[in-house]
């Protein structure tokens, strides 16, 4: 067997039997494959898509690349949610504390900023002192003993995606069904979940760019968890626009905060936060009235429990506390511009991918896949769809750290907003829900 024949057929989009997947795949780990082969693959699968069961296949040959976490009989209580990306979505960081706080085990594994989508492990490791670099053992240890653990992917848990997940991302591949299906659901598998919940995104700041199409996607994850005997919830959103105000890295974790704070009581990030942690106890069985459930949630906020299981998190993976009261504590930009409306009116749309192009430019995000982050920098939007604003006021400030960027960010940041005379009317941000 032959890489380069596999590539060939895959590039003719013939389907690929399940040796060849799992010869690929173990020639993409054992490395006795060259970066240029596993990037034609890519591109011919891109090209060419694949079928259910070789996107199936692939998920599990990703899997079986390496070890699977075995909680034992904890795994039916354990929640692992996951988004195929967005700007500005700090969900994540928000959902997971107050799930675990709800007495629900967290265990996640996540990636680095993919593309112009900011990467939860980005943003959390703009902690001073955060680490995401957890063992398998130290990862189960740690759900075991405080009840919420967040990791990237280590070489010994689903190596192979984290080979292709770094190079979809420099060979414009990444908004393949199939290698977004299989590296999602690889992970969530692998991690060892028995209740699996997905964000997946559409709209101008997502891979995905219709409800229509993430609907496909979504359906091929759950039929993916399906063919490997796994159950996964699917939640379709929006992501037209950022989400919240914050864009960036540290920008988002502040962001994050003042919600587990309770300073934030309306708009899209609690609004999504409150709709996923519902979805999870109920599918837990924690509580079988939604009503009830989110009135629960909102306590959990309120009384501080959920801000001091983010503080328990920080501190078990070697952050500091102190952030939580003290933002000066984080990388502080050399620069801050507020940028003034030149018209008055309501905020109609905010283009996603706009802003997390301008943020990029900043040095929010990678260009390559060595690239370094910096953690300081950002987009915050003091105005957001359906706010009004006066001719003057401050409609977005920027962070920088190089005057030359910032005027760059500002390029791409002043045609994302659109405006109007009157309120329009929102849509909601959850599109549907696709159940197994």
């Amino acid at each position: 067997m032959r890489i380069v024949d596999i590539i060939d057929k895959k590039k003719k989009g013939y389907e690929l039997t399940k040796e060849e997947i799992n010869y690929f795949i173990s020639s993409l780990v054992d490395k006795s494959m060259p970066d240029y082969q596993t990037s034609a693959w890519l591109m011919a699968v891109w090209f060419k898509g694949m079928t259910e069961q070789e996107t199936a296949d692939l998920t599990e040959a990703i899997i079986n690349s390496g070890e699977r976490i075995d909680f034992g009989d904890l795994a039916d209580k354990i929640v692992d949610k996951h988004s195929t990306g967005g700007v500005g979505d700090k969900v994540t960081i928000t959902l997971i504390p107050l799930l675990a706080a709800a007495g629900i085990p967290i265990a996640k594994l996540s990636g680095k900023g993919l593309g112009h989508t900011g990467g939860t492990i980005d943003k959390l490791e703009s902690i001073p002192g955060f680490s995401c670099n957890l063992s398998v053992a130290q990862l189960i240890s740690q759900v075991e003993d405080i009840g919420i653990a967040i990791g990237k992917q280590t070489g010994n848990l689903t190596p192979a995606d984290g080979i292709l997940y770094a190079l979809r991302d420099v060979t414009a591949t990444i908004d393949s069904m199939p290698l977004i299906t299989s590296s999602v659901v690889s992970k969530k598998i692998a991690a060892g979940s028995n209740n699996i919940i997905l964000d997946v995104k559409y709209g101008s700041g997502a891979f995905m760019k219709t409800p229509e199409d993430a609907v496909k996607l979504a359906n091929l994850m759950v039929t993916t968890g399906k063919r490997l005997n796994k159950n996964i919830t699917a939640v379709v959103t929006s992501m037209e626009e950022p989400l919240g105000r914050a864009v960036g890295n540290s920008i988002e974790i502040i962001e994050s905060l003042e919600f587990l704070k309770g300073n934030i009581v309306e708009g899209d990030i609690a609004e999504l936060t409150y709709d996923f942690a519902v979805i999870a106890l109920l599918l837990t069985g924690k509580f079988d009235n939604e009503g009830v459930a989110r009135s629960y949630l909102k306590d959990l906020i309120h009384s501080g429990k959920a801000l001091n299981k983010f503080k328990e998190l920080i501190k078990a993976q070697g952050g500091t506390p102190d952030i939580t009261d003290d933002y000066s504590l984080f990388a502080q930009p050399k620069y801050k511009a507020e940028i003034k409306s030149e018209i008055s009116g309501y905020v109609q749309k905010i283009d996603a991918f706009k802003i997390a192009y301008g943020c990029k430019l900043l040095g929010a995000g990678r260009e390559k896949k060595d690239d370094l982050i910096d953690y300081s920098v950002g987009v915050f939007l003091n105005k957001k769809s359906g706010e009004y604003v006066k001719e003057g006021e401050t409609l977005y400030t920027i962070y920088s750290n190089d005057e030359e960027k910032t005027s760059l960010c500002r390029q791409y940041c002043d045609s994302a907003f659109e405006f109007n005379q009157k309120v329009l009317n929102k849509e909601k941000s959850i599109y549907a829900v696709i159940k197994p």
